[in-house]
C-alpha cells in the first residue's frame, strides 16, 4: 500500500494546489531554513520547483517582500537570484538552485559579486521604502539620514521590546546596549549606505545551474555593507570561504580593523535570533559578552564622530558561533 504523505509535504502540496499549481504531484521536504517550511515540488512534466510557506503567516506580505528583495538584488546589484514563479501571502515558489560547490574558486567569485553589489548601489539615506521581514519578525526600515541612528534604533534597540529579549537580557544588559548605541560614532567608521542582502549567512548562498554564486532569503535595506560581512564572518563559514574575506577586503578597500567591528555589527542578528527562536543557540551569551565593556558608565566623552574606530574599550574579536 502507498504511504501517506509526510505532514510537511502534505501541507506544501495543499498550498500549491490551492494557488493553481495542480500539476505538482509530490513534494520532498528540504532542510536548512529556520523560519519557514520548504520543499522541492515535482511537477507532472518531470521538472521541479522550490516552494516555501509559513504555517501561520504573520500579518503582512512576507513573501512579496522577499520576492521584491530577490528582484532588486538582481536588477540593481547584479547578483544572481532566482526568478519569481509565484509569491503571495501563503507561499513563495522559485526555480531550483544547486548546492554551492565546496571550492575556493566559488568563494572568490562570490567576493567579486558581493563587492560589486555593495560598491555600485550606494544611497544617500539608510532604510528601505517599506518594512520587510527578518525571519519571522518585522524588520523596521524607516528612512534616516544618519547611519548610526538608523542602526541603533532599527537594528539594535528595536529588539528590546520583544518578550524573549526582555526575558534574556536584564536591566544591566539593556543599559549596556544603550551605551553602546550612544558610542557607535566612536566604534564604527563613517560609511555610506548601500544595498545589502540583510541575512547573509552561508545557508543563503547557493549556486546557479552553471555554478555561479546565487543569493536567497534576503531582508534587503540600504545600510552599511559590513552588516552583510559580519553575518557571514560570525556564522561559521566553511573553511574554503577564507579566500572570500581576503578578496572582499581587497576589492572594497577595508581597513585592517574590520574584524574587530564584526561582533558589534552582528549584535543585530543575535538579538533577532533571541526574539524568534528557543533555544537561541547561545545568542544571548554572545550578546552579553559583546556588551561587557559597556556595562560601566564611561567618563564624559566628546560627541565628535571619528572617521576611524577607536580600539578601547571595543570588545575583542569573539569566537565565531554557529547559526
Amino acid at each position: 500500500m502507498p504511504t501517506a504523505p509526510e505532514p510537511t509535504t502534505s501541507f506544501l502540496l495543499e498550498r500549491l494546489h490551492a494557488v493553481g499549481l495542480t500539476d505538482v504531484v509530490a513534494v520532498e521536504p528540504v532542510t536548512g531554513g529556520l523560519a519557514a517550511t520548504s520543499g522541492l515540488a515535482r511537477r507532472s512534466d518531470g521538472t521541479s520547483v522550490f516552494v516555501k510557506a509559513l504555517r501561520e503567516p504573520p500579518s503582512g506580505d512576507v513573501f512579496a517582500a522577499e520576492a521584491e528583495g530577490l528582484t532588486v538584488l538582481r536588477e540593481a546589484g547584479g547578483a544572481a537570484t532566482p526568478e519569481i514563479i509565484l509569491a503571495d501571502r501563503a507561499l513563495l515558489v522559485l526555480p531550483t538552485l544547486q548546492p554551492r560547490p565546496a571550492t575556493e574558486a566559488f568563494w572568490e567569485q562570490f567576493a567579486h559579486a558581493l563587492a560589486h553589489l555593495h560598491t555600485t548601489t550606494r544611497h544617500s539615506r539608510f532604510g528601505w521604502h517599506r518594512d520587510n521581514w527578518l525571519g519571522r519578525r518585522q524588520q523596521i526600515n524607516t528612512w534616516n539620514d544618519d547611519g548610526y541612528e538608523f542602526f541603533a534604533q532599527h537594528r539594535l534597540l528595536r529588539w528590546l521590546g520583544e518578550p524573549p529579549v526582555r526575558e534574556a537580557l536584564d536591566a544591566t544588559d539593556r543599559a549596556a546596549l544603550e551605551r553602546l548605541c550612544d558610542r557607535l560614532p566612536e566604534l564604527l567608521p563613517v560609511r555610506p549606505a548601500c544595498l545589502t542582502h540583510g541575512d547573509l549567512w552561508a545557508q543563503n548562498i547557493m549556486a546557479t545551474p552553471d555554478g555561479q554564486p546565487a543569493l536567497i532569503d534576503p531582508a534587503v535595506s540600504y545600510t552599511w555593507a559590513e552588516v552583510d560581512l559580519a553575518h557571514l564572518w560570525t556564522t561559521a563559514p566553511p573553511p574554503e570561504a577564507h579566500v572570500f574575506f581576503d578578496r572582499y577586503a581587497e576589492l572594497t578597500g577595508l581597513d585592517r580593523d574590520w574584524r574587530r567591528r564584526m561582533p558589534i555589527l552582528q549584535l543585530r542578528q543575535h538579538l533577532a535570533v533571541i526574539a524568534q527562536f528557543d533555544p537561541d543557540w547561545g545568542a544571548a551569551d554572545i550578546v552579553r559578552a559583546t556588551l561587557a565593556p559597556f556595562r560601566q558608565r564611561p567618563e564624559v566623552r566628546s560627541s565628535r564622530r571619528h572617521t576611524t574606530p577607536i580600539t578601547d574599550p571595543a570588545p575583542e574579536e569573539l569566537p565565531k558561533p554557529t547559526d
